[in-house]
Order: C-alpha cells, then sequence, then structure tokens
C-alpha cells in the first residue's frame, strides 16, 4: 500500500532562553493510503506539534516529511500553500468558523481561497451537506448552531475539495460525549466510504478506537505503534 505521509528523523525544538527544548525527537513514521490513524499521549507530549509537521503548518528543526513522497518542506510557500489548501482537510477543536457566513459560506471557503467558482462545487456541496446532516442548515450562522453542528460544519468544509488527507487535532475535546461519539462516527463513515486518510489527536481512548492504528507519544518520541483489531 502507498504511503500517504511518513517522517525521517523528524525533530522540532523551541528556544527558551538560551536553552533549545526538544518537543519532537528523531521521530519516523509512516501513515498509508486509507489509515485512520490516532495519536496520543500526554499533555506536553508533542502530538499536536507532530501533526502540524505532518500538515506542513509548522517546519521541523531537522528531518523531513514526505506527503505522497513528495518532501513538503523543500516546496516553495506557494506551492505548500496550495498543497494544503487541495489535498489535506483541517479540523481543529474550535472549529474556526467565520461567524458572519452562512453554513454554506463557511464549508466553501476552500474553493473561493483557491480562486474556483463556487457554483461549479454545488453538487459536491449537496452531498457533504447530507453526509454531515446539515443539508436544513446551509442558511444558518454558527451562532444559530450547536457545538457538534459547528464541528460538523468544519468537517464538511475540510471536505469540500476531496482531499487526500484529513487531519485533526482534538476534533471532539470541546463537545459532550453523546455529541462526540457522533463526530467520532462521522470521521469513521468518511474514511470507510471515501477512503480519506485521517490522523487525529485524541486524549480519548474510545475515540481512538475508531480508527485502524494508534501512535503513542511520550516526550516527543514514538512509542511502538499499534494496529487496532476490527
Amino acid at each position: 500500500m502507498a504511503s500517504m505521509i511518513r517522517t525521517e528523523k523528524l525533530c522540532k525544538s523551541f528556544k527558551v532562553g538560551s536553552n533549545d527544548i526538544a518537543v519532537i525527537n528523531d521521530v519516523d513514521i509512516t501513515i498509508d493510503s486509507g489509515d485512520f490513524v490516532s495519536i496520543m499521549g500526554p499533555s506536553g507530549s508533542g502530538k499536536s506539534t507532530l501533526l502540524y509537521l505532518l500538515g506542513g503548518i509548522d517546519e521541523p528543526t531537522s528531518g523531513r516529511v514526505f506527503f505522497q513522497e513528495k518532501d513538503i518542506n523543500q516546496m516553495k510557500d506557494k506551492e505548500k500553500s496550495r498543497l494544503r489548501r487541495t489535498s489535506m482537510g483541517f479540523v481543529f477543536q474550535f472549529y474556526n468558523l467565520v461567524q458572519n457566513l452562512t453554513v454554506e459560506e463557511n464549508i466553501l471557503l476552500p474553493v473561493t481561497m483557491d480562486r474556483k467558482k463556487p457554483a461549479d462545487y454545488h453538487e459536491q456541496l449537496n452531498e457533504i451537506l447530507e453526509i454531515v446532516g446539515l443539508s436544513e442548515r446551509r442558511n444558518y450562522t454558527p451562532r444559530e448552531l450547536s457545538g457538534g453542528q459547528q464541528q460538523r460544519v468544519a468537517i464538511a468544509r475540510a471536505l469540500i475539495l476531496n482531499p487526500a488527507l484529513i487531519l485533526a487535532d482534538e476534533p471532539i475535546g470541546n463537545l459532550d460525549s453523546k455529541t462526540g461519539t457522533e463526530i467520532m462516527e462521522l470521521f469513521y463513515r468518511i474514511n470507510k466510504e471515501k477512503g480519506i486518510t485521517i490522523v487525529q489527536v485524541t486524549h480519548s481512548e474510545e475515540a481512538a478506537e475508531y480508527g485502524n492504528r494508534l501512535i503513542r507519544m511520550k516526550d516527543g518520541m514514538v512509542q511502538e505503534p499499534v494496529f487496532i483489531s476490527k
């Protein structure tokens, strides 16, 4: 199976005064196309930093990140930005929706940012709204939605350009348990039905069980990856 993401001796450190504090230390992982991977670990273990490095949001101190065998940190800024817009979808804990835009307009933001015509995505928009269960709320604004509904908008926005990969940072961390379960079932469906690779950072053992692989981190290092039997 082809790799979606892989790293080679990936390191990230931050300068604190005169000291270099290592957050990611010599990480080698491979995530295959179609995987649903959960990254877990205690606070400060480096899991969110690793996710941002995988998505090209942050740059490593040393080492390499390959997306579909292309070294993303060798790309120019414009090329890397386009890669993130068109091939990756991002879902965060706090939704990051534009409050004065409707559900539909928020979902279509990646389309307009990529200078495409929203009218060309009408059919895909309708399909995604159906998938996330928001067809009847397409003209609502975020303040008129529950937290779970807002996260569904964020997931729909991540899906609109049909990415190969979705990166999710604590996607249910701000939700109650019932809504969190609904969101994880939605991710599971997207992974299985659309074949989109998903990598999530989570504190929840229950959320991790929706995937097929578990990567545990401690002190910036990856422990032995675990395959989850279904």
